[in-house]
């Protein structure tokens, strides 16, 4: 019976005895780490400073531009539009701006290259059909169209961009010769379609077009009658 008690108070001692090593463990390891973080925080601290000071240099060197719109609008005219779009034109074209070339051109040169890619649209001004334009006589209908124009020759700006910029070593980029750039491709653009007959194939469309409206209307014999 003695023996029985005795190894259980055996078992309960050595029980409490690794209860209490845990906890000394336990407490000592709290300590460690406690000790560790309280050193380790001005170093954190340290990086996060850093790191803030950078990202404000980052933004110094390279800010994001901020667009601030004028509140007030002017409206300086509206005006009702009857324009007939016949004819779409995409073109591309490749413009080259140059100041200071030469033999020297290595030093004093500056040079784009730009990329344009521009639409170009055109069609009949609906607005301008006179009622002496059309008439009606032995069943046919004749009818004078204006002539065509264009109404809008414009450069995508979304896909326009500068392939490549050289300027000399003893020169300063000159922030003009991107402008001069869209200027001369938006033309060259305008150029390169109206080259292409843009105004001839617009016609030829609007002829089809209204050919097709007139019949739709009733009428079976339309003649297009030129100016």
């Amino acid at each position: 019976m003695k023996n029985g008690l005795n190894t259980i108070m055996s078992i309960l001692i050595l029980i409490v005895l690794a209860a209490g090593v845990y906890f000394i463990v336990q407490t000592v390891r709290q300590s460690a780490q406690a000790a560790a973080d309280a050193a380790s925080a001005p170093f954190q601290q340290m990086n996060q400073a850093n790191q803030a000071l950078q990202t404000q240099v980052s933004q110094m060197l390279n800010p994001t531009p901020t667009i601030i719109p004028d509140p007030v609008t002017y409206i300086n005219e509206i005006r009702a539009l009857a324009r007939l779009e016949t004819i779409q034109y995409s073109v591309e074209k490749v413009v080259t701006v140059e100041v200071g070339q030469g033999a020297y051109s290595f030093a004093f040169g500056d040079k784009v290259l730009f990329v344009g890619h521009g639409t170009v649209i055109a069609g009949i001004d609906m607005e301008k059909i006179q009622p002496s334009d059309m008439r009606y006589e032995n069943g046919v209908l004749y009818v004078r169209l204006p002539p065509a124009e264009i109404f809008i020759a414009t450069l995508d700006n979304d896909k326009s961009y500068v392939y490549d910029r050289e300027t000399g070593l003893l020169r300063k980029a000159d922030p003009t010769l991107e402008t001069l750039a869209r200027q001369a491709a938006e033309d060259e653009i305008l150029k390169a379609a109206l080259e292409d007959g843009i105004l001839t194939q617009a016609e030829t469309n609007a002829n089809a077009y209204l050919f097709r409206f007139f019949t739709a209307l009733g009428y079976d014999n339309i003649i297009f009658e030129d100016d």
